[in-house]
């Protein structure tokens, strides 16, 4: 167990002479930055994206390892869809998020953003996440057009896109 799984981890103060604000900032394409540098080691970028967390008490972002915490600066979604994939025997579709993990995609949450990215709730709900240009031209064979409108079609559903 970790001192970060328990809530009053995130209402101490931060280590003496140290603030919990960061520099660290998360752009619109999903790549950290500490102090306007991007984070070029792939192994911490990659765990970066792992410790995205909300604030229990106060609801900003903030990246936690369990043992430490810090805010930081997100432009746009926290997460971003990496790739799309099709699970035929549950026949639904799968997101792989940048933080690694896999999760099955509810197409009724997405909606369409600037220029027209794609936007999908993912971890429950809680967060949200971004589509890559490669996510979302994986969505070719799903797309279809409904009254009008765009619409995703998996196993006999279909879901309107930005529809809510």
């Amino acid at each position: 167990m970790k001192p970060g799984d328990h809530p009053e981890f995130f209402r101490s103060p931060a280590p003496e002479g140290r603030s919990r604000e960061s520099a660290i900032r998360l752009d619109a394409n999903g790549v950290f930055h500490d102090h306007e540098e991007i984070v070029a080691h792939a192994g911490l970028a990659r765990a970066m994206h792992g410790w995205i967390r909300r604030h229990p008490d106060d609801g900003r972002f903030i990246l936690s390892n369990g043992y430490d915490w810090t805010y930081f600066t997100v432009d746009d979604a926290p997460y971003t869809a990496m790739r799309v994939s099709h699970v035929s025997e549950q026949d639904h579709l799968t997101l792989a998020l940048s933080d690694g993990s896999e999760e099955a995609w509810d197409p009724s949450t997405t909606r369409v953003g600037d220029g027209g990215a794609l936007y999908a709730k993912v971890k429950g709900g809680t967060f949200e996440a971004k589509f890559t240009r490669h996510a979302q031209s994986a969505l070719e064979p799903y797309l279809v057009e409904e009254n009008g409108r765009a619409a995703i079609r998996v196993g006999g559903k279909s879901w309107p896109i930005g529809a809510r």
